[in-house]
């Protein structure tokens, strides 16, 4: 509840925001010039709101921290512009889309936040293009700056030696988990019957049903049907092959056959084309396996598992050959940590899901937990089984154990090093003048001449 008030206290503070513009009244003056351009009051107003929409409690202080996180903005925006680093229309869009819709599920849909907003999502979206722009444009010059920073051996031992002793890090268990997983496979005959489903929406279209209502109501793609299954702008590259060579196909308006993708099939339609890009919507119907298929999939991992367990069949082979898990298959099995920014397999056993965790628990290093049935993030149906590589025990910090984890604080702290050289320098180069309202804010001591 008390969330919901700060989201509703957001979407109001834009819609008295519209309302005072509209009549005309100024409710807006610069508190802050950097370079070339200016940060507005209601810049600063804006994200404070946005801070209370996430649960926290008013504090007039996080403005300072937020006109300083502007004033970081601008200064990275104004070098990418020298730099020629840009931004393309399709990245403002997905971001905006990205945006919109987390919106419309905080406010309960899309015509209730049109309400809030007291305008159109279409018009929102431009409003906010400038702003959006801007900071995509800063992100990459932050990105462009730091890319190329790496630490050595020599600098990662540094870095921990000069570390207090009393204060570094305990880790609990961690693991290194493998997995071979198995989706169905439906047979021509099984998909028949589901195919003629989506084969009678298409028909209804062409007939004159109205497509961004038929994706609403029959679409099976969570992200899109609320929004008629508008997918925005998208490259070849955005969509599965099949979906990409049936949608640069399309004439604008055009309605496409039933295309089958390892999502399921597909009804495409594109509203516009620009350059390599198009802007299309889709209807998607996911191919749900029935009870033969799953028994196929079942005996077929069993067999697997079999070989494995048996030694006849090295695991990393099998991962390979025969597992659909696409983010594990090409690195012989062996699961990433999905929390890390480095790529390692090392994953605190509390970062697991649940249903692994139940799985590996009991095993020794070198044991195989046995297959079974599972859901996976996308609501799909199928058959798996683990592999324990390591266990960790808990323990403090050393280099031995932590070497990659170690590393990445030391070139986070570098990188923070050269981002405060980059922001300094900078900032003795860059007019920079700031409201004597914000003359109490400490963190903004450093930016005034």
């Amino acid at each position: 509840m008390k969330k919901n008030i700060y989201i509703l206290f957001l979407l109001l503070f834009v819609s008295i925001q519209a309302n005072f513009a509209q009549r005309g009244q100024v409710i807006d003056r610069v508190v802050a010039t950097v370079g070339s351009g200016i940060i507005l009051q209601s810049d600063v107003d804006m994200q404070y709101a946005q801070w209370l929409a996430q649960g926290n409690k008013p504090n007039e202080t996080f403005k300072c921290g937020v006109l300083e996180q502007l004033i970081i903005q601008k200064l990275l925006s104004q070098q990418a512009v020298i730099d020629s680093i840009d931004v393309t229309e399709t990245e403002v869009d997905d971001n905006l889309n990205a945006r919109l819709r987390h919106m419309s599920q905080q406010a309960g849909g899309q015509e209730r936040l049109e309400k809030f907003l007291n305008r159109s999502l279409l018009q929102y979206k431009e409003e906010m293009r400038a702003s959006v722009f801007e900071q995509l444009k800063a992100n990459k010059m932050q990105q462009n700056i730091v890319s190329k920073v790496d630490v050595t051996p020599l600098e990662v031992k540094r870095y921990f030696e000069g570390l207090n002793p009393d204060s570094l890090p305990y880790f609990n268990t961690e693991v290194e988990i493998g997995e071979i997983v198995l989706m169905p496979k439906l047979t021509d005959e099984e998909k028949k019957e589901q195919r003629e489903k989506i084969e009678n929406i298409r028909k209804q279209i062409v007939d004159g049903s109205d497509f961004g209502t038929m994706a609403r109501l029959y679409s099976q793609d969570p992200g899109s049907a609320p929004y008629g299954g508008d997918l925005g702008f998208g490259t070849r590259d955005n969509y599965v092959k099949e979906f990409s060579a049936m949608a640069f196909k399309l004439k604008p308006g055009e309605i496409s056959p039933v295309v089958e993708s390892k999502f399921g099939f597909h009804i495409i339609q594109v509203l516009e084309r620009r350059g390599e890009e198009v802007h299309s919507r889709h209807i998607l119907m996911k191919i749900n396996p029935g009870a033969a298929a799953l028994e196929r999939t079942k005996n077929k991992l069993d067999s697997i598992y079999k070989l494995v367990v048996d030694k006849k069949l090295d695991f990393y082979n099998a991962a390979t050959n025969f597992s659909d898990a696409e983010e594990s298959k090409f690195n012989g099995g062996m699961v990433l940590n999905p929390q890390g920014s480095s790529r390692t397999t090392l994953i605190p056993m509390d970062g697991l899901e649940k249903a692994v965790f139940t799985a590996i628990d009991p095993l020794k290093p070198g044991e195989y937990s046995k297959p079974e049935q599972f859901t996976d993030k996308t609501g799909d149906v199928g058959y798996r089984f683990n592999y324990l590589k390591t266990r960790i025990p808990p323990h403090k910090a050393n280099l031995d154990q932590d070497f990659t984890k170690i590393k990445e604080a030391a070139r986070q702290d570098k990188i923070n090093r050269n981002l405060s050289k980059w922001f300094d320098d900078k900032a003795k180069s860059t007019f920079i003048e700031i409201s004597e309202d914000f003359g109490n804010c400490d963190e903004l001591k450093k930016w005034k001449k």
